[in-house]
């Protein structure tokens, strides 16, 4: 049996021994981990930043670098906020959000969204995920709050599966929790979600004690609902969850990433592919010597979406990229040539997530905040970075222009740059849309794969109360702006987009000046996330 280790903990490395030795259901065969190929590794310089986008007249214009809010603007008011064809229809504040976002139409025409909070319980009127009625485009309103332990923090493992009206999450209490996913049904009114379960998962020794019990971060659906792979960031493996019967999970192995950490995952169609966002650190981070551990992990799933007995989860590409970290999550998508891609979004730029980071990045040259890139998966066994989304902040030629903006502000980690994505169509894609940390929202043209160019942006005005529900500003006010850090919808038929920011909520943007739809676009359901 051959496991990849990766400077795990000892804990991590007695609870696979454990159930090595003791479990005939995750015996070796369950644990058995392919030895990863050997990484491709990104080329590097693609062109420096995407075109920006022409705005309209009478749009509030980015008055810096594209993607920068200058520290002039950051005062103890608030900073005013942005937009380029893209404007405010509907609000739902409420106590702020946190990282995650899902949407879902039932069958009476409903329009409900959903989203995380923070944990945190200072001055909260309401906890865990909030329920939104936004079927009332110009009046979103909250209905009820989910508050069983998976719903209290789920972190980013908040999704919703369309085909199977559900919406799931795995106990990811601090980014570490568990054992426990809850699922819900969606189908009849979701604006009211029924509880189908909140049971525990693990894998059991044979006394009803779990050697492997699962640490909730991340999570996704397969495409058609019968498995849930959650995705355990602290000590890095993946955890699929067998939920047929939604009212009975069960765990059905793990499997340990390489060569860096499972963050997002996402799956093909058939759920016989997974694509993996492994966290590892950049360049201007790695100690000399070490490979590049960042980047997209391309695994074999048959066995696990065939229930086959003893199946196990096979590698079968690596590739890797230096100018970025963190590795969040990955959107498997056909392009409208018909050819297939991944996104892959960063969580950190090319020196980590904090000022000195910063400062090695651009050091080194390197983009100092995360960036989503499409790679080439045409060639399963050599994945290629195409193209790169980035802004004009994340140039290190402008690191000087910058990084002056965080000075004295006492911010620290999340700064700027990319987080969550989400496309129009993942069979047919024309548009990426992505959540920034103060940034804002940000639309892009992806028709042509290897030029991607902006479209419009909307980045919201700071709070100028506490959100105590939020990431981003929970205790103090100091004019920072927002985080949107969640995935997004796009919805042709009324040419808007839905997500929420950490601090200002949900909220529903309708597209200006003929921005968008693109001619080609289309939003079927389950297909953008």
């Amino acid at each position: 049996m051959s496991i990849t280790r990766g400077g795990r903990s000892p804990f991590t490395w007695l609870i696979v021994a454990a159930c090595s030795l003791l479990l005939w259901g995750c015996g070796s065969d369950d644990l058995v981990q392919s030895t990863p190929p050997e990484a491709v590794v990104d080329p590097g310089p693609i062109p420096a930043t995407v075109p920006k986008a022409k705005c309209g007249a009478t749009d509030a214009i980015e008055s810096g670098l594209q993607g920068q809010v200058p520290l002039a603007l950051r005062t103890p008011g608030g900073f005013k906020g942005f937009n380029c064809n893209l404007q405010l229809v509907g609000q739902s504040r409420n106590d702020g959000g946190s990282w995650q976002f899902a949407w879902f139409v039932d069958k009476a025409g409903h329009q409900c969204a959903y989203y995380d909070t923070s944990s945190a319980t200072v001055n909260r009127t309401q906890t865990g995920v909030v329920v939104v009625d936004a079927t009332t485009a110009a009046s979103p309103k909250m209905t009820m709050s989910l508050t069983s332990t998976s719903m209290i923090d789920p972190w980013e493992s908040l999704k919703v599966n369309e085909r199977r009206s559900m919406l799931g999450a795995v106990n990811s209490l601090n980014g570490n929790g568990g054992p426990q996913i809850d699922l819900y049904d969606i189908s009849g009114d979701c604006r009211f979600p029924q509880q189908l379960t909140g049971d525990s998962v693990g894998l059991d020794d044979g006394t009803g004690q779990f050697v492997a019990a699962v640490r909730g971060h991340e999570g996704n659906f397969a495409p058609d609902g019968l498995t849930y792979y959650g995705a355990n960031l602290g000590a890095g493996y993946i955890y699929p969850i067998d939920i047929a019967n939604p009212t009975k999970p069960k765990m059905l192995t793990q499997y340990f990433t390489a060569p860096g950490r499972v963050h997002g995952l996402a799956m093909n169609d058939a759920g016989t592919r997974g694509y993996v966002a492994i966290a590892g650190q950049g360049d201007a981070a790695r100690a000399a010597g070490v490979d590049q551990n960042n980047g997209l992990l391309i695994i074999d799933t048959s066995e696990i979406q065939a229930r086959k007995a003893g199946g196990v989860i096979k590698a079968i590409s690596v590739v890797t990229w230096g100018d970025g970290s963190t590795a969040q999550h990955t959107i498997p998508i056909t392009g409208i040539n018909g050819k297939q891609y991944v996104i892959s979004v960063d969580e950190g730029g090319g020196g980590g997530g904090n000022a000195a980071g910063w400062a090695a990045a651009c050091a080194a040259g390197l983009a100092p905040w995360p960036m989503a890139r499409i790679v080439d998966i045409n060639d399963e066994t050599k994945p290629k970075v195409i193209s790169k989304l980035a802004l004009e902040i994340h140039n290190a030629a402008n690191c000087d222009k910058v990084t002056p903006d965080l000075v004295g502000t006492g911010v620290s980690g999340f700064t700027y740059g990319a987080h969550y994505c989400s496309v129009d169509n993942k069979k047919f894609a024309t548009t990426l849309a992505c959540g920034y940390f103060e940034s804002g929202i940000r639309v892009f043209d992806i028709r042509n794969p290897e030029r991607p160019k902006e479209i419009a942006y909307f980045n919201p005005p700071s709070v100028t109360t506490i959100s105590p529900g939020s990431q981003n500003t929970r205790t103090t006010v100091i004019g920072r702006p927002d985080h949107c850090s969640a995935q997004l919808r796009l919805d042709v038929a009324t040419g808007t987009l839905q997500t929420h920011c950490q601090d200002n909520g949900y909220m529903l943007l309708k597209f200006t000046n003929g921005a968008w739809p693109l001619p080609e676009s289309s939003t079927p359901p389950g297909l953008q996330n």
